[in-house]
């Protein structure tokens, strides 16, 4: 059996629209969806614009297992007015 059979490299990002929605979001995922690992925080600033209020903030989860429900993480991270990103 080889080592990573049955692990896949599922991710999803939500994007939320500022630093502290994702900061909530990021520590919130462990408590809804008993998320183990620290979701990475990217700020995702639109072409040529270098002011923080015109970035968005991605929320990177790595899901290996592809247990997370993707509708519950649509309605999870509507709750900062943001959305899930399709794949």
């Amino acid at each position: 059996m080889a080592e990573n059979e049955g692990v896949s490299d599922v991710r999803h990002v939500l994007v939320l629209p500022d630093r502290d929605a994702a900061e909530e979001a990021a520590e919130a995922l462990g408590e809804r969806f008993g998320v183990a690992d620290e979701p990475q925080l990217v700020r995702d600033a639109l072409a040529g614009e270098d002011d923080a209020e015109d970035a968005q903030w991605l929320v990177v989860v790595e899901d290996p297992r592809g247990r997370l429900d993707p509708g519950e993480l649509d309605e999870f991270a509507a709750g900062w007015d943001g959305w899930r990103e399709e794949p």
